[in-house]
């Protein structure tokens, strides 16, 4: 059996599309559904249900599916070995991290890692979303809540805290609040409710009610910059806000604790490439502990 088209089956696997999985490999579609129908050809069985949104595992295809990943495992394995030998530490990390930790903590630290490894491409995809590691979206996921499910290996990287911001400017001009009903009478930053990717991320059962005026940007790092402009008062991440001369803390007393974690998949962690980017945003974040911890 052909071991490509065993690379091609878990591109459309993980994907649910012919068409998605041969952009993602840089194949034509027709190449992607003609090397899928060779595969179900030498296996005897079907392995893709076609629908005309995209395509589902059968259950042949769900057997099948796992010896495709012992077999991808055994390879990244191999490949790991051979490249710890030589300690080139070469080839695609992609990070998935939210846009708060990916944009104002880890993107302006990548440049060390880049200069001491040239061979290495880093993809950092700072968005609001959660990355499926099985699915081979991403090789390292930051997350907010503890993962629970897949074959993972799971660090703690940190706690850290956030408060309530506003810029000076926005406070002198508007006043600042004394209590937390005061809230009422300013505009508040804050995310859009319906499109949030964690409950932990949603501040609006403790601070704010249905009825508050709200400016809703899906974006940690697009309500930094909104708090910055004088638009209201934020929950801002205290790490990065609380370098700025031109925030200030509103109602200190309010305070909110959430954990970072760092995961990466089983089948990975021989990885020397994977192991060695896991390794540096972990003594990046123990390094600076102290904006952290606030």
């Amino acid at each position: 059996m052909d071991w490509d088209n065993s690379r091609i089956f878990l591109a459309v696997a993980r994907s649910g599309q012919f068409l998605a999985a041969a952009r993602q490999l840089g194949l034509d579609h027709a190449t992607v559904a003609r090397r899928i129908t060779a595969l179900e050809k030498a296996l005897g069985s079907t392995l893709f249900e076609r629908r005309t949104t995209g395509c589902a595992l059968t259950p042949a295809g769900e057997r099948f599916l796992a010896s495709a990943e012992r077999i991808e495992a055994e390879m990244l394995s191999a490949q790991a070995d051979l490249a710890a030998t030589g300690l080139d530490v070469s080839g695609t990390v992609r990070i998935g991290a939210p846009d708060g930790f990916g944009t104002l903590f880890l993107s302006p630290r990548l440049g060390k890692l880049a200069a001491l490894y040239p061979g290495l491409t880093i993809q950092l995809v700072p968005v609001p979303r959660a990355f499926s590691l099985s699915k081979r979206e991403a090789d390292i996921a930051i997350t907010i809540d503890r993962p629970e499910a897949g074959r993972l290996a799971i660090r703690k990287l940190t706690d850290y805290t956030l408060h309530l911001y506003a810029a000076r400017q926005y406070l002198a001009e508007h006043g600042e609040p004394e209590s937390r009903d005061g809230l009422r009478a300013h505009q508040l930053v804050t995310y859009v409710q319906d499109l949030l990717f964690s409950p932990a991320l949603n501040f609006m059962p403790d601070l704010f009610g249905p009825d508050y005026r709200r400016l809703e940007c899906v974006s940690a790092v697009g309500q930094d910059a909104a708090v910055q402009a004088g638009a209201g008062i934020g929950v801002l991440h205290d790490y990065h806000a609380a370098k700025n001369a031109n925030l200030q803390v509103v109602l200190p007393e309010l305070s909110f604790r959430r954990t970072y974690w760092l995961a990466t998949h089983l089948d990975t962690q021989a990885s020397l490439r994977i192991r060695t980017v896991a390794d540096f945003i972990v003594s990046e974040v123990q390094a600076n502990r102290a904006l952290f911890e606030g």
